[in-house]
């Protein structure tokens, strides 16, 4: 993350998060959760989201597809 009133750098962060607040905390019900559920929850999410969650930036191809089919090792 950048400097404090720079938007434009925090742009890929502030669009991961959003993603990740409405793609994994707003359906869910988090009263029962441990911690250690909580953070292995977050993990397991950020791991499908860098690799396999498709993206359209990519051409309909998850990140993994997209590095393969470029002949970049994963």
């Amino acid at each position: 993350m950048s400097r404090k009133g720079c938007s434009p750098d925090n742009a890929a962060c502030e669009g991961f998060f959003g993603r990740l607040k409405t793609e994994l905390f707003y359906p869910r019900n988090w009263q029962d959760i441990t911690t250690d559920q909580f953070i292995q929850t977050v993990d397991s999410y950020i791991r499908w989201y860098s690799e396999k969650r498709i993206k359209l930036s990519l051409g309909s191809l998850s990140p993994l597809e997209y590095r393969a089919s470029l002949g970049i090792a994963a």
